[in-house]
């Protein structure tokens, strides 16, 4: 394995750490529960943010962020592919579909020039995307059966 692989691989598990421990722990307020799509630095303050964006898509029984179109920083920041996950045995086969689509595509918007981040944070996004992407397909070959 790579250095390049190894340092992503592991930036994205200390990011997921992070991410369960912010959770958990439920200290810092957010002003705007989708302000954390935006933050992706792994200050306590952002911590905090993502995790009541994140909490905020979770909870949401319409679920209309899944027909939303996310920037790149909206997939570095983890909040809408995890609640992918989170959410992914309550969704639709079309919303499982969208939702493949979307972490299909996250790269591509991660790498653009113009996306504003670090070489580690596209790299992590990229991963989880990839990751995400495979767990939607197969909840979808799991449930939606082609007619």
């Amino acid at each position: 394995m790579s250095r390049t692989v190894f340092a992503a691989r592991a930036g994205f598990i200390a990011a997921l750490t992070l991410l369960t421990v912010a959770c958990s722990t439920g200290e810092v307020p957010v002003v705007s529960p989708r302000a954390g799509l935006a933050c992706v630095d792994d200050s306590s303050h952002c911590i905090g943010e993502r995790k009541s964006a994140l909490k905020a898509l979770v909870d949401d029984p319409s679920r209309a962020w899944v027909k939303e179109k996310p920037d790149a920083a909206a997939y570095a920041s983890g909040v809408r592919l995890f609640a992918y996950k989170t959410k992914k045995k309550d969704l639709s086969c079309a919303e499982l579909e969208a939702g493949r689509r979307e972490a299909e595509h996250a790269p591509a918007i991660l790498r653009a020039p113009n996306s504003g981040l670090s070489t580690a944070q596209v790299a992590r996004g990229v991963i989880l995307a990839h990751e995400i992407s495979r767990d939607l397909a197969r909840e979808h070959g799991r449930r939606c059966k082609k007619a």
